[in-house]
């Protein structure tokens, strides 16, 4: 049994001041929610752009975070909008450790939105955080609500995985140490890629997943009480099929959970639950609460501005280096 499979954490953060008024912007904005909300309301502030109508280019209050100067400079970006799939959705990109030594660990990382807002390019500084610590790192755009519903975007994650199966070879990746990390509606997604075969089995692809960080996910949300879920979900021909938290068995992979104990928007009973259901069948999981974190702090905080709000990056990484995705 891996370290720390069978506690929790709650990592105490010291409060700093804010570092610009961006930050603080978001700030204000997200204490303004009601705490009943689940993943509604926050428009394209917590989970990717805002886009006045007909406007060309997005504005988005994760631009601060992907300047360069508050980027990770030990990586290197050398796949820019690579397709995967075909449409304006099926884009990737990939990023790669500046100096690496040997073939490279690979991190799919998936960024949520709710399953209706998200673009991949939000996420710069999430790629270059992982690829400085020795991970070539994929991250891709998927089909969004109302395009499609619930399985779709779950099948645009494992094509993801088939052309990191078939091409990661020649940006220094192994294939064969596939590890998937996602936020909040992507961190429902990392995971149900990893507890129901079937999507993987969909687009034939062969790897095997060794193991899933979940940030901030949703798990268990049946009834769909919400109206974004209600959208994504409402579908479903078995919506009970549709929750993690029903589908883990002994054979799921390890997992990291972790949530912010000031998340107003995805609970942390989710992370709390599915935690409880992992070790039910003895799978390995990693439980962390990070004390004055909220939604989207425990996703900005993997980049270099934030880092000192909580040490998400840190302890993923150290998950996944103990089932030997750094060794060599």
């Amino acid at each position: 049994m891996m370290p720390g499979s069978r506690q929790k954490f709650v990592v105490i953060v010291r409060q700093k001041p804010i570092l610009n008024d961006c930050f603080s912007l978001y700030s204000k904005f997200r204490m303004s929610l009601s705490r009943r909300h689940f993943l509604g309301s926050m428009g394209a502030l917590a989970f990717g752009g805002m886009m006045a109508p007909g406007a060309a280019h997005a504005v988005s209050l994760m631009d601060p975070f992907n300047v360069p100067a508050a980027m990770d400079s030990g990586s290197l970006k050398l796949g820019d909008g690579i397709p995967y799939a075909g449409g304006p959705r099926g884009l990737l990109d990939v990023y790669v450790p500046r100096n690496p030594r040997g073939r490279a660990p690979v991190l799919q990382f998936i960024y949520g939105g709710g399953w209706n807002r998200g673009e991949r390019a939000d996420y710069n500084f999430v790629g270059h955080a992982y690829a400085s610590r020795g991970f070539v790192t994929v991250i891709g755009d998927y089909r969004l609500v109302p395009e499609v519903t619930y399985p779709a975007f779950l099948y645009d994650a494992a094509v993801q995985a088939k052309w990191i199966e078939d091409n990661i070879g020649a940006f220094g990746g192994d294939a064969n140490k596939l590890y998937l990390a996602g936020h909040s509606a992507g961190a429902y997604n990392a995971v149900m890629l990893g507890l129901d075969p079937a999507f993987f089995r969909e687009a034939r692809v062969s790897l095997k997943i060794r193991g899933i960080a979940g940030l901030a996910g949703p798990y268990d949300f049946y009834p769909f009480e919400y109206n974004e879920v209600r959208e994504a979900f409402g579908y479903a021909a078995n919506p009970e099929g549709t929750q993690p938290v029903r589908l883990v068995n002994e054979n799921s992979p390890p997992m990291f959970l972790a949530s912010g104990l000031g998340d107003p928007i995805v609970r942390p009973i989710n992370t709390e639950t599915l935690a409880a259901r992992l070790r039910e069948h003895n799978v390995p999981v990693d439980e962390r609460y990070y004390d004055g974190i909220g939604h989207m702090e425990i996703v900005t905080s993997i980049g270099a501005m934030l880092r000192w709000r909580a040490p998400v990056l840190e302890d993923t990484v150290n998950f996944f280096a103990s089932l030997g995705a750094l060794d060599a």
